[in-house]
């Protein structure tokens, strides 16, 4: 391609709302456009990138069986409500009333619509089978942000699994694991593996692939030492026993003036350290009130808590609801007498004794509490948020918490699609057995800005030759000198010939622009043409990675190059 005919429209300053670097360097070297929030059009060289990420994902899911389909984008809204995700996934699904009055719903994913396909296997014999497709997806995000790492309108690769039993989705699950670890490879990302929340998908298990970056929305706590990484709303760690009074003392009240925070009572004269307080907190869910009990010092992890409960529909209540239900605002609030209402409490009260906590009334709390004497736990659970410096629960090292932004999540779903849907075969012994399910995804764009994320300078991007737009830049200095073009054109078009992607940049513009552009867009390799180099026989090659240069016999150029690109793929 001759940039004189290619529309790459580069800009000089990023744009106005651009937080993350690879939505201000996609806009800048021309690669996209923003249509509307959480929308964009992807530009022509975007476009060669998309669809060299599209193909390293896909050969990658051929080479571990996977059959490519493509499934609609409208759904109709009954089968999302045989399963009750029309009401988990609420919040993102888009959905509209067709001329006839029929809901239809835009496809956040593909589980239910890929089951439908699945309900035509009858026998064992049929299965494990390992289904896929590229397709568009839709999510109403609330805050799309960050350029393509958080938009509404996205291409996915969703694959699903199918198995008469656990051991073949451990299989199934263990090669996806490692396909999407090769194609992280090839996209220049060094993605980790973490523990996560299966979330509105169903099932027990997940993994998400994670790559470290300040712009990502997640957070991660991992270990150094040995390797364990969870993602916050599934981390666990191991907490430091705490010491409780030997003597279990009756419930005491007391006055506490202005005490309204875990800090205020740590610094209240009579108070508590916060190790020895119980923190209260009012949640709604599923439209039922109940409390919710954490130590003080201890945060909630509201993941855990939904994943704990079943439900997607939690939230804290408000100052109303409080008093409505408890007698008292926040600050003053326990869980001591506490009748009628379901007590959720985080695994590290167990056992508790000697604790300070709101008594209900305003302004006053209560000592020497015992959490087994005087609170009616309904359930106990791990619903507490992992913090920095907190025991790694495999080695008892010190855990770190990172920002990260995932690249694809993989799911053991079981049968949480086959039983709502009616979905079985006949197993060996001719008894009805519902199939077994996986869902494995990983969204195209996100990875393209992902990478960028994880390879840029201060100039601009730097692709892995694996997706880069093209191969090679060659830059003509003074493209109206006859032999500097013919030299130009002559080391494209046997580039060309070589399996070399060249773009020749012929245009009319000063050299400093030229190489500017070169940066900013990130090709791995340039030639530069010059009249001087010329007239003695050479031309210069520059690596975009390392940013060194040479100088190099022009009738060497062309297997030079030819070389680094095919050692580069």
């Amino acid at each position: 391609m001759r940039w004189s005919h290619a529309f790459i429209p580069t800009l000089r300053d990023d744009p106005a709302d651009s937080e993350a670097v690879s939505h201000k360097l996609l806009v800048r070297a021309g690669y996209v456009r923003q249509l509307m929030s959480g929308v964009y059009s992807i530009l022509p060289l975007g476009q060669r990138v998309r669809t060299k990420v599209i193909q390293i994902i896909r050969d990658e899911i051929d080479a571990i069986g996977g059959q490519e389909f493509l499934l609609p984008q409208l759904h109709p809204i009954d089968i999302w409500e045989r399963t009750g995700r029309i009401n988990t996934m609420s919040d993102i699904m888009m959905s509209f009333e067709d001329n006839k009055g029929a809901m239809v719903v835009l496809g956040p994913t593909h589980e239910e619509i890929f089951a439908t396909v699945a309900s035509e296997l009858t026998s064992y014999k049929q299965l494990p089978q390992l289904w896929y497709h590229v397709q568009t997806k839709f999510r109403d995000e609330a805050r799309p942000k960050s350029g393509l790492l958080r938009v509404r309108e996205f291409t996915m690769k969703d694959s699903y699994s199918f198995d008469i039993d656990r051991e073949g989705l451990d299989l199934q699950f263990d090669r996806h694991r490692q396909a999407y670890m090769n194609i992280f490879s090839k996209l220049g990302i060094e993605a980790f593996t973490v523990e996560a929340s299966s979330g509105s998908m169903g099932g027990k298990e997940s993994v998400e692939f994670m790559v470290k970056g300040d712009v990502g929305e997640d957070e991660v706590a991992h270990c150094t030492n040995c390797g364990y990484a969870a993602n916050l709303e599934k981390a666990t760690s191991v907490l430091e026993p705490v010491e409780d009074p030997d003597e279990v003392l009756q419930t005491e009240i007391f006055d506490t003036p202005g005490v309204r925070t875990i800090a205020d009572l740590e610094a209240f004269e009579g108070g508590a350290p916060a190790e020895f307080q119980i923190k209260t907190l009012v949640y709604i869910v599923d439209d039922e009130p109940m409390l919710v009990l954490m130590r003080g010092d201890h945060g909630l992890q509201e993941q855990k808590l939904m994943d704990m409960l079943g439900t997607i529909d939690a939230r804290p209540a408000v100052g109303d609801e409080i008093v409505s239900l408890l007698g008292a605002e926040a600050g003053s609030l326990g869980a001591v007498g506490v009748q009628d209402v379901r007590i959720i409490a985080d695994d590290a009260l167990r056992g508790r004794a000697g604790m300070t906590t709101g008594a209900n009334v305003n302004d006053k709390h209560l000592h020497n509490v015992s959490v087994d004497r005087d609170i009616a736990v309904s359930a106990w659970a791990d619903i507490r948020e992992v913090a920095e410096g907190d025991t790694c629960p495999t080695c008892g090292e010190p855990l770190s918490i990172s920002r990260t932004i995932e690249v694809g999540h993989i799911f053991k779903l079981g049968t949480f699609y086959a039983e709502p849907l009616g979905l079985s075969v006949l197993d060996e012994n001719g008894k009805s057995a519902p199939i077994v399910m996986g869902s494995y995804g990983i969204g195209v764009e996100r990875n393209m800005a992902a990478s960028v994320e994880a390879n840029h300078d201060e100039k601009g991007i730097i692709w892995p030759m694996a997706i880069a737009p093209y191969h090679v830049i060659i830059t003509v200095i003074r493209p109206d000198d006859d032999n500097t073009m013919a030299t130009a054109d002559s080391l494209y078009e046997h580039l060309e010939d070589r399996g070399v992607e060249v773009l020749l940049d012929d245009r009319a513009e000063r050299p400093g622009v030229k190489f500017t552009d070169a940066e900013l867009i990130g090709v791995p390799l340039r030639l530069t043409v010059g009249p001087r180099g010329v007239t003695n026989g050479i031309v210069e090659l520059s690596d975009r990675r390392t940013g060194e240069s040479s100088e190099i016999a022009i009738d060497e150029a062309v297997s030079a190059v030819a070389d680094l690109v095919k050692a580069a793929l």
